[in-house]
């Protein structure tokens, strides 16, 4: 079968919630997700656990048993593979979308496998992969990275942690905890708004009893193999400090390109054009569902609250269905 109601590009928690959705509406479906399931969690750190209670997680009323207060990385990995199974979802991992163009009853989309064609497409492929960059000479160098996986690699080391959110913040954490030595350098005057409550005082204990150096206002200008060239916004004054790693956790967007490519309209401030009420484009019959659909603006939706669009979207397909159905059945008199 190569023809679906809904075709979905993205094999994550959303995209699964929307393929749930679809096949409990009787609507045929595909997911296509270029890597692996939940394939984002990969870059997570190994002991990672999430921001969020198990519940604000679930999908498709599927309950989340977990050994903690809160899941972890690999909890989520064996939830939404079960959740997956449970369902007989029909997903393609490793295989990529090279492109979408409208046709007459819908559109046609070709990935590195093979062409289906789909009345609607809902992309929910999250941000995870689209790195916001330094701009700095030296962030090609092997010691910079914009993942962090563990601290052990990096005890006893001089160790640049760059961004001031949830990300960076628990980094800078983990790895004073296991024996390196770290700074951070943020952008802003402060940590952001949206740092967790529990971790916001560690850290500022931490800053305060000198175990690790925060700069403030600051950016990266050069890295070198055992430098970084800083620069504090405030004072316009360069400093030099010792360094055997960076760790830049500057965050992610989504691909703006492939969303222009498919016609989906874009903002001056970098947010894309949809209806919040069915997450339908400019485009029609062209969803968007999750993280992906807050464009720039990241940090405001989640899991928690993406996974909700499946219903929205879903429900909007089938009252489409039903209105042209409708037209027809009066066309056909």
């Amino acid at each position: 079968m190569t023809d679906y109601d809904i075709l979905i590009i993205g094999g994550g928690p959303v995209g699964l919630a929307c393929g749930i959705e679809a096949k409990t509406q009787g609507l045929s479906h595909i997911i296509i997700e270029k890597g692996n399931l939940v394939n984002s969690f990969l870059n997570w750190p190994t002991y990672m656990v999430f921001f969020s209670t198990a519940e604000l997680l679930e999908i498709g009323d599927v309950p989340w048993t977990t050994a903690g207060e809160k899941p972890t990385r690999r909890e989520g990995f064996a939830y939404y593979r079960k959740v997956k199974e449970k369902f007989k979802l029909n997903l393609h991992t490793y295989e990529e979308v090279l492109g979408v163009k409208p046709n007459v009853n819908g559109f046609e989309v070709a990935t590195s496998k093979q062409t289906y064609t789909a009345r609607n497409v809902v992309v929910a492929t999250g941000f995870s992969e689209h790195v916001n960059p330094l701009g700095a000479p030296g962030e090609d160098l092997p010691k910079v990275s914009h993942i962090y996986r563990e601290a052990f690699p990096y005890a006893g080391c001089e160790v640049l942690v760059v961004g001031g959110k949830n990300s960076a913040a628990e980094t800078a954490l983990d790895l004073w905890r296991h024996g390196a030595k770290v700074t951070m350098a943020v952008r802003k005057p402060q940590f952001g708004e949206s740092l967790k409550y529990w971790m916001k005082p560690d850290l500022e204990n931490r800053i305060k009893q000198g175990q690790i150096t925060a700069h403030f206002n600051t950016v990266v200008e050069a890295i070198t193999d055992t430098t970084v060239v800083l620069y504090d916004r405030k004072t316009l004054r360069h400093f030099t400090i010792k360094n055997d790693f960076v760790l830049a956790m500057t965050g992610y967007q989504p691909s703006f390109e492939f969303l222009k490519k498919l016609g989906v309209g874009v903002t001056e401030n970098l947010r894309f054009t949809f209806d919040r009420e069915t997450m339908e484009t400019n485009v029609a019959g062209l969803y968007l569902a999750g993280v992906v659909a807050a464009g720039i603006d990241t940090g405001s939706l989640f899991i928690e609250n993406g996974r909700l669009h499946a219903k929205q979207i879903v429900s909007h397909i089938l009252k489409q269905q039903t209105a042209l159905q409708t037209t027809e059945m009066i066309a056909a008199k």
